[in-house]
């Protein structure tokens, strides 16, 4: 069953998400981060994800039926696609139709990807790395206090990608007077080089940060 997994946005066609292919993309809600600078609050926010009723699961799938012809793949993104248990089973079903997949990840769920990896549910794995993985500097990033287990999670994921055969990007979005070039440098050595690493530049508009500014500091 996959009907617990709650979808918030569907575009149905993109250019931008996926380089080279014309995919649609698939916006699951909820995320275990309040990154200031993301740009989708009413997915993460937990006040703002009941306010617009969920997209019911089979209208995604009539479309992906239907439009087989047109579409080189699927994008699953977030939120945070891994926080819902079902999302393999998702996934598979969206496989079963023959598109490739790519999923976009904060990396804090390893178990979660290394089902997906081992059983071939995704092409390509894009993850979010915040800067390096220690509990003080992602603090800074997500905006909650930091177990020292999640930045392992964060360690483990990072680990299992670049041993993973899959098509794997890492990127950071560069937080002005937070990523100098040397943080910057610090991160991609970090990961080795080994796979595709990307800098995504900040832009300023409707963020969590925005949101959180104009809502009551009890309901923080």
């Amino acid at each position: 069953m996959i009907n617990n997994i709650r979808i918030g946005g569907f575009t149905k066609q993109s250019l931008s998400d996926w380089e080279g292919k014309v995919a649609a993309v698939v916006f699951t809600k909820g995320c275990n981060f309040r990154c200031g600078y993301c740009h989708n609050p009413s997915l993460v926010l937990p006040e703002l994800l009941d306010k617009a009723p969920d997209i019911p699961i089979g209208e995604v799938f009539d479309y992906l039926t239907s439009r087989k012809p047109w579409l080189d793949g699927v994008v699953v993104t977030g939120g945070e696609p891994t926080l819902h248990p079902n999302l393999p089973q998702f996934l598979s079903k969206i496989r079963e139709l023959g598109y490739p997949i790519k999923l976009d990840t904060n990396g804090s769920n390893p178990q979660m990807l290394e089902q997906i990896v081992d059983r071939k549910l995704a092409d390509y794995i894009a993850m979010d790395v915040k800067t390096l993985p220690t509990p003080g500097l992602y603090t800074k990033i997500i905006g909650l206090p930091m177990a020292d287990t999640i930045v392992q999670n964060v360690i483990n994921s990072i680990t299992l990608l670049n041993n993973s055969p899959l098509e794997v990007e890492f990127r950071t979005t560069r937080i002005p007077k937070i990523h100098t070039d040397e943080m910057i440098a610090l991160i991609k050595h970090y990961l080795g080089n080994k796979k595709h690493y990307t800098i995504n530049e900040y832009r300023d508009g409707e963020t969590v940060n925005s949101h959180q500014k104009n809502i009551p500091h009890e309901q923080l």
